[in-house]
């Protein structure tokens, strides 16, 4: 048997090799055939899921929640020491220095992610600014919006925070981060369906050993994720997704 391995679609594409890398890893090691499933866009992470395709997930927060509380999804894992914080960015040559700047109806472009969105709308509350007040320039990539910011088709851009750093020195150099979130306790989540309940001890031990045998530190690198990941309970689950209510109200 082979279970499909879903990774949500806003890692950023020199990323792409390291989820193979881990994923032939964790087939080596816990003895379970996976198939890696990588969708280039939310639309169609959405449609994989609702097509009932995915046994792991690894997940933004916002869909996290989603899928744990109504669907079922068993959390049991998240990258150990790295968060979902998110950077509001707008280009070099811009006029504004600062979120305040920012007036009803700017443009700012962002990806179809909605932690990224929910965060940043809570950032811009020292400029008064609701999401009706906002024109939205949706786009497909986070290079994209860093293009529109440059270019000054938009206002302002939402970033992940890490996708912002693996932009390019030279794109970085063309913009001005205006805000970065501090929250600490949002991330990604990695997820079974409860359908696979019997194989995830062994999934899971695979998984959170990645860093403890000579060799695993070029899969992590080329992940971006350093320390790995760490066990994430139900409870601990429950209290990222109060947080994110509460980030919601």
């Amino acid at each position: 048997m082979t279970l499909n391995f879903l990774i949500a679609p806003d890692f950023s594409p020199e990323r792409f090799a390291g989820w193979h890398m881990l994923n032939t890893t964790l087939q080596r090691r816990s003895g379970i055939g996976l198939h890696l499933l990588t969708p280039a866009s939310a639309h169609e992470q959405a449609d994989i899921l609702a097509a009932d395709k995915a046994d792991l997930v690894y997940a933004n927060p916002f869909d996290a929640a989603d899928m744990i509380r109504n669907q079922g999804y068993i959390p049991f894992a998240r990258p150990a020491k790295r968060y979902d914080e998110m950077v509001i960015a707008t280009g070099a040559e811009s006029g504004t220095q600062c979120v305040e700047d920012l007036k009803p109806g700017c443009r700012i472009a962002i990806t179809n992610n909605k932690d990224v969105r929910l965060i940043g709308l809570r950032l811009l509350e020292p400029a008064d600014l609701t999401e009706d007040l906002i024109r939205w320039v949706l786009v497909d990539s986070y290079q994209a919006a860093a293009r529109q910011a440059i270019k000054g088709e938009v206002e302002a851009a939402f970033f992940l925070a890490d996708a912002y750093a693996s932009l390019t020195r030279m794109t970085r150099s063309q913009l001005r981060v205006l805000v970065e979130s501090a929250i600490s306790d949002i991330s990604h989540v990695v997820l079974a369906h409860p359908r696979i309940a019997a194989d995830l001890p062994g999934i899971a031990q695979a998984l959170l050993g990645v860093g403890q045998t000579p060799g695993d530190n070029d899969v992590l690198d080329a992940l971006g994720l350093p320390s790995g990941f760490e066990p994430m309970t139900q409870e601990q689950a429950e209290f990222m997704i109060d947080l994110m209510d509460t980030l919601l109200d």
